[in-house]
């Protein structure tokens, strides 16, 4: 089964640039980065693979510095003619295993255009401190994630509810069909090996052993963030004991009631947060553009999968029964769900969210997340409660430029002008929490359709 991923458009528009350079698709580990560029390949007509794991593979680049060395090889061994050169990809996986590989990638731009190159690992921000001259404007990135959902309907092949959701605004008619399939979704996650085993049962039941070891590789890969036997321990106990953390602002400084040190527990947060396994997600104070995350102010932890979350918690039986998520974990899984939407959709860049606080000795507010799109910059507030409970959604109206709000909850979409407790006039679009991953398309709706009355 060939799961589509929405990255293969990119893909092909690299395909085709003019002044294509040297890709490298990046991501935590598992989520389907050889997949993908396996199944792109067989668009070209010659394919090369080599994986850097593999001694006879990783010799290519021992051996020499000369691309054109390298290639002339790959091409001799595999039967290929130079003059088909253009119609071939060579596709370098597991290059973090070879940081001269990742050098080399400046002399394949420079040297040998013709070739498509792409190069996929894990862990390359870890690889790149051995890197003696990284080709700074030679390459470029793209960056994989788990499915989101769209990807996940078209995984189970839901055609009428991905027809759905080419409609903006969405048709209420189509409100419960949808919220249910997200639920599932919100509950299996969006792991490529999980979303294929599920595609094929239709059975949650079958899914834990695939959690299971998917967790134990990135407890097992933590071996390789760190030599420092402290620090190693560490990064073990944040792993052991993050997942309960989610649904709070967390402090460095005896982390999971620990003893360590918050310069031990922030080193080791971080390593994690550059696998892209556990990651921080900063505040900002800022209510107008431009988005500072202020990193002196407590994070929120996002896991790589909420899937992989909620095995970890154990909570996905009593899931299944719920009709509104919001109430699942502490109120914790349903913003942890939508930033994981927004996430997967940042492929030309890695960008994390940041959600919103005011912080006062009397009283503080917080609103889930910000967007900033269109000059504006957007609250997010994602909860079942009516209007008039968005009382931090409120203080962030009350100090900002504009007058447009959103609100992610269970019900139907719409658009409704009210007024904050003080009587600031806004406008509040209800999305269903299906539609995180269009925000972009919704913004652009909103904004350009829907002004305040003038009165």
């Amino acid at each position: 089964m060939i799961l589509k991923r929405h990255l293969t458009a990119q893909l092909h528009k690299w395909k085709i640039k003019s002044n294509r350079k040297p890709l490298i698709v990046r991501g935590a580990r598992q989520v389907g980065k050889t997949t993908l560029i396996n199944a792109f390949s067989k668009t070209y007509k010659n394919r090369l693979y080599l994986n850097l794991e593999k001694k006879a593979d990783s010799q290519y680049f021992e051996q020499t510095d000369n691309v054109n060395t390298i290639i002339e090889a790959l091409f001799i061994s595999n039967n290929i003619i130079s003059k088909d050169i253009g119609n071939t990809i060579l596709f370098i996986d597991e290059i973090q295993e070879q940081p001269k590989a990742i050098q080399l990638l400046r002399y394949f731009y420079e040297e040998a255009p013709d070739l498509h190159v792409i190069a996929a690992g894990s862990l390359l921000e870890f690889a790149l401190k051995n890197v003696k001259s990284f080709p700074v404007g030679r390459v470029e990135f793209l960056y994989l994630y788990p499915f989101n959902f769209i990807e996940y309907l078209e995984a189970i092949d839901h055609s009428t509810g991905l027809e759905q959701l080419n409609n903006i605004p969405i048709n209420n008619v189509a409100h419960k069909t949808l919220l249910d399939l997200f639920n599932k979704y919100t509950i299996i996650g969006g792991m490529p090996e999980v979303v294929s085993q599920f595609a094929k049962s239709n059975s949650i039941v079958d899914l834990s052993s695939i959690y299971e070891s998917i967790w134990s590789s990135y407890i097992s890969d933590s071996e390789k963030y760190t030599t420092n036997t402290t620090a190693k321990n560490v990064i073990k106990h944040i792993m052991s004991s993050a997942a309960y953390a989610v649904d709070e602002r967390i402090k460095f400084q005896n982390f999971g009631n620990s003893n360590y040190r918050s310069r031990e527990v922030g080193e080791a947060m971080r390593n994690l947060h550059q696998a892209k396994v556990i990651q921080l997600i900063y505040p900002t104070t800022a209510t107008e553009l431009p988005i500072i995350p202020d990193l002196k102010k407590s994070p929120r932890l996002q896991f790589l999968d909420t899937g992989i979350l909620n095995h970890i918690l154990g909570i996905r039986a009593e899931m299944l029964v719920l009709e509104d998520l919001s109430q699942s974990y502490k109120g914790a899984i349903v913003p942890h769900i939508v930033t994981q939407e927004i996430i997967s959709i940042q492929s030309n860049k890695f960008e994390l969210p940041s959600f919103w606080v005011r912080e006062k000795k009397q009283a503080s507010s917080e609103v889930d997340l910000v967007f900033a799109m269109d000059g504006k910059l957007i609250p997010i507030e994602i909860k079942s409660g009516s209007t008039g409970s968005l009382k931090s959604l409120h203080q962030f109206i009350e100090r900002t430029n504009h007058p447009y709000a959103i609100r992610m909850f269970a019900g139907e979409f719409s658009i409704q002008e009210t007024k904050t407790p003080s009587g600031t006039p806004y406008l509040l679009m209800n999305l269903p929490y299906y539609l995180g991953s269009l925000i972009p398309h919704y913004v652009t709706y909103f904004i350009k359709n829907y002004q305040l009355s003038k009165t």
